[in-house]
C-alpha cells in the first residue's frame, strides 16, 4: 500500500475549480483604489466593482490622518485589545460611530467577517432559535454555523414567512429568538424591509440582527444606514457595520445599546484574540466618519451617478435586476455571456466582474457594478458605450 498524499487534494480540487472557470483570477491594482485606476498595468481603467463607494480612500483628510496617526502612535498597536491594544485611538473611534449611528456605544472589530462570526455565536446558543433570509451573506451563515442554536430560514424578504417561522418559534420553549438579515443583498442589490421585520419581531420579543456592510455611507440621513432609511433607529438591536466599503478603509462594528458593546467585549472570541487595528488604520476610519458628517454632498453625488447609470443601462436594453441601490446588476443569464460580457468590458477600459455559479443561481449570471461618487458624467457616458459594445459582442443585447 503506498502513502497517502495529505496535501494532494489541494492541487486536485483547484484543477477542478479551474476547470470549470470557477478560479478567481486577480487583476492587480497598481496603485490607490480610485475611479479610475491603474488595473493589471492598465492605466485610467473605469473601476465600477470597488466597494469604495464615496472614494474616502484617497480623500485628503482620511490619508492626512493616516499619516499622523503613525507619527503619533507608531505602525502598530502591540496587543489584542483587551490586553494591551487598545489605544484613545480606538475609543475614540467607537465614540465618533456611536455619534454617527445615534446610538448609546459601538465595539469596532477587526473586519465585518468577524463582527458576524464573533458576535453571533455568542447572542443565541443551545435552546434558542435563529431565523434567517435565505439570501443572507456568507459571514452571517458562518456566524449562524458556529452557533449550537437551531435554525429556520424565510424565503428572501418574504415577511409572510418570516411570521409563519416567528409564530412556529414561538410555539417551543425557546429562550431567546434571534431575526438576522442583511440590510442590502450585495449581488442583486435590494434591501430588506427591516421596518417589517422589526414590527413583525417586536410582539414575539424576538433580537433583530442587520448587517449592513452595504448600506453604510450609502443609505439613510446622510449614509447612516438602513434603520435611517427605514427610519426605525433604536429599534435594531444590533447594527453590524463595515467600514471596508463606503468609508474607504477596512474593519467592521457592531452599533447598539452600552450593554450590547459591554456583552460583545467580553465574549465574542473574534475580537479578544485577534490583534488591534493599527493606529494608521484606525485613525482612517475616524476621519472617514467625520467625513461623512460634513460632508454629505459625497452620498448626493453617488445617488445622482446611481440615478444615471441604471437609467441609461436600462434604455440600451439591459435588465438591470430587483436593485434599489448603487448595486446595479447586469443580467446576462448564461456565465459564459457574463463571463464574455466582462472580458470586452475590460479591453473598451471598464473594470466590472462576472457573478456566475455558485455565487448565483446558473441561470442568473450577471455583470455586478458598483456606483462610485467620484465618476464624473463622462466616466459614465464611457462607460455606458462600452457596456453597450459589451453586451452586444457578448449576445446579450
Amino acid at each position: 500500500m503506498g502513502r497517502r498524499d495529505p496535501t494532494g487534494f489541494l492541487r486536485a480540487e483547484y484543477d477542478e475549480l479551474a476547470a470549470q472557470d470557477l478560479d478567481w483570477r486577480i487583476k492587480l491594482l497598481h496603485g490607490p483604489s480610485a475611479p479610475r485606476a491603474n488595473v493589471a498595468g492598465r492605466e485610467n481603467t473605469i473601476v465600477l466593482c470597488s466597494n469604495n463607494y464615496l472614494g474616502l480612500a484617497t480623500h485628503p483628510r482620511v490619508m492626512e490622518a493616516a499619516a499622523k496617526a503613525v507619527a503619533t502612535h507608531g505602525a502598530g498597536s502591540g496587543s489584542v485589545r483587551p490586553i494591551a491594544g487598545t489605544m484613545d485611538l480606538h475609543e475614540e473611534l467607537e465614540k465618533v460611530t456611536a455619534r454617527f449611528k445615534r446610538c448609546e456605544a459601538a465595539l469596532v472589530y477587526q473586519s465585518g467577517f468577524a463582527t458576524n462570526s464573533g458576535l453571533i455565536p455568542q447572542l443565541v446558543g443551545d435552546g434558542d432559535v435563529v431565523i434567517s433570509d435565505e439570501l443572507n451573506h456568507g459571514s452571517i451563515i458562518d456566524g449562524v454555523r458556529l452557533t449550537k442554536a437551531d435554525r429556520m430560514v424565510y424565503k428572501h424578504n418574504d415577511m409572510g414567512e418570516l411570521e409563519d417561522r416567528l409564530r412556529e418559534a414561538d410555539g417551543k420553549p425557546y429562550r431567546r429568538i434571534l431575526i438576522i438579515s442583511d440590510g442590502v443583498f450585495s449581488m442583486d442589490g435590494d434591501t430588506a424591509p427591516v421596518d417589517k421585520i422589526v414590527g413583525l419581531a417586536e410582539p414575539h420579543g424576538a433580537m433583530v440582527y442587520i448587517d449592513d456592510a452595504h448600506g453604510e455611507g450609502v443609505l439613510g440621513d446622510g449614509g447612516r444606514g438602513i434603520a435611517s432609511h427605514y427610519r426605525v433607529e433604536g429599534k435594531v438591536h444590533v447594527e453590524m457595520g463595515t467600514y471596508s466599503k463606503a468609508f474607504g478603509v477596512v474593519g467592521g462594528y457592531a452599533a447598539g445599546s452600552a450593554d450590547l458593546r459591554r456583552f460583545a467585549l467580553n465574549k465574542s472570541r473574534t475580537w479578544l484574540l485577534s490583534g488591534s487595528h493599527p493606529p494608521a488604520t484606525t485613525a482612517a476610519c475616524a476621519e472617514a466618519v467625520r467625513v461623512l458628517e460634513s460632508e454629505p454632498q459625497w452620498v448626493e453625488r453617488l445617488w445622482a451617478n446611481t440615478r444615471k447609470f441604471r437609467k441609461g443601462l436600462e434604455q440600451i436594453g439591459f435588465d438591470t435586476g430587483r436593485s434599489e441601490t448603487p448595486i446595479i446588476p447586469v443580467m446576462t443569464g448564461e456565465s459564459a455571456k457574463a463571463k464574455a460580457m466582462s472580458e470586452k468590458l475590460f479591453e473598451l477600459g471598464v473594470w466590472a466582474l462576472p457573478i456566475v455559479f455558485p455565487m448565483v443561481a446558473r441561470d442568473k449570471a450577471r455583470i455586478r457594478t458598483i456606483n462610485n461618487a467620484r465618476l464624473t458624467d463622462g466616466d459614465l457616458e464611457e462607460a455606458l458605450g462600452a457596456f453597450e459594445k459589451a453586451g452586444k459582442a457578448a449576445g446579450v443585447l
